[in-house]
């Protein structure tokens, strides 16, 4: 087995889960093995003693001097949205592989820029995690395969509850670090899943609203997409879904029939094909049927297939997103922002 240097920046939530997977590919069989070079971030006590307890080497407060380390060869961005485009156009100009959080940028500009200076010299991967959920995987196979004949509808909700009592100095209610609030936290993943399973969406009409006073940026949004198939489509993310904690969910309906998933029930999915809807239990490759797995597992599949392609077999796309994925999901949040200032229909810029 080979094997190969990782630096990551961000030490805290995404930290922690992309730490965790890195650990678990090595009892998987990885077709690289990770060692944990370094790890990044602006407080060093804090991060010291994630350094310590995330198992890295070594820890920096710039993330400068992991990009030009030698040993490095693939660079995870975990950290703020601000500082997704200049760390991650610096690693790939040094011929450094990389995984970069969700939203790719603050803007799609920002994400072409970032897209075009990968091009095909490195290999790159834009983390949206929930295309390895094997329930997802099974909805997907299920489209591809015709099994739901032509898909008409798609309808997708992200909720969540934190947001009420949120600290107000957390970075993700700062336009300046965030971008945007509910939009691009969990919009972004509702919009990449609906082009995974469905196709590009070609227009939008949305209404995007703040309601806790003095906050900054989105606290929700509702959309209705229309995709270039034909196939129309409703999005709605909130930060303030009281009794919501990760509520990410999607119904697909066909000609033929409908699949509907919850994430909060992650190893379930329902499917429609003769008659009502009845419950699957979906798994992935490392335990029998019926062993289920858990949300931090979707970064760790992630991991294997991303390792999988630096090493030359297969290819980020199409089951995992690249930076052109990243760039894509930014252009359809870009028209989500125009279409509710302007109260019109935007089409989606390609």
């Amino acid at each position: 087995m080979t094997r190969i240097g990782v630096a990551m920046l961000g030490y805290r939530f995404m930290g922690n889960a992309h730490s965790r997977a890195l650990g678990a590919v090595r009892q998987l069989g990885a077709a690289l093995e990770p060692d944990l070079v370094s790890i990044s971030g602006r407080k060093p006590e804090a991060l010291e003693e994630a350094r310590a307890r995330l198992g890295w080497a070594e820890a920096t407060t710039d993330w400068r001097e992991q990009v030009a380390d030698e040993r490095v060869g693939l660079f995870v961005n975990g950290g703020p949205n601000a500082l997704h485009a200049e760390p991650t156009i610096a690693a790939v100009r040094a011929g450094k592989h990389v995984l970069c959080e969700k939203p790719l940028a603050l803007s799609a500009d920002e994400a072409l820029a970032m897209w075009r200076a990968a091009g095909d010299a490195v290999v790159h991967a834009t983390g949206f995690n929930y295309r390895f959920v094997p329930a997802v995987r099974l909805a997907r196979e299920l489209v591809r395969t015709g099994e739901l004949g032509e898909i008409v509808h798609f309808r997708a909700r992200y909720l969540q509850s934190w947001g009420w009592d949120a600290v107000p100095a957390d970075w993700h209610f700062d336009p300046s670090i965030a971008g945007t609030g509910a939009l691009g936290d969990l919009g972004a993943h509702s919009i990449d899943l609906a082009r995974y399973l469905v196709g590009e969406i070609e227009a939008v009409s949305a209404t995007v609203r703040t309601f806790v006073p003095g906050r900054a940026v989105d606290d929700a949004f509702v959309a209705t997409v229309e995709f270039e198939n034909g196939a129309t489509g409703t999005l709605e993310a909130s930060r303030l879904a009281r009794g919501r904690i990760n509520h990410n969910a999607f119904e697909l309906n066909g000609t033929k029939g409908s699949v509907a998933f919850d994430q909060e029930r992650m190893n379930e999915l329902q499917i429609a094909d003769r008659g009502a809807f009845r419950t699957v239990l979906a798994h992935g490759d490392w335990w029998p049927p019926g062993h289920i797995i858990g949300w931090g597992d979707t970064f760790t599949y992630e991991y294997l297939h991303l390792l999988q392609a630096i090493a030359g077999d297969g290819t980020i796309a199409p089951e995992g997103a690249t930076f052109e994925d990243g760039y894509r999901c930014a252009l359809v949040c870009d028209a989500i922002l125009r279409s509710s200032q302007s109260k019109r229909t935007e089409a989606v810029k390609q």
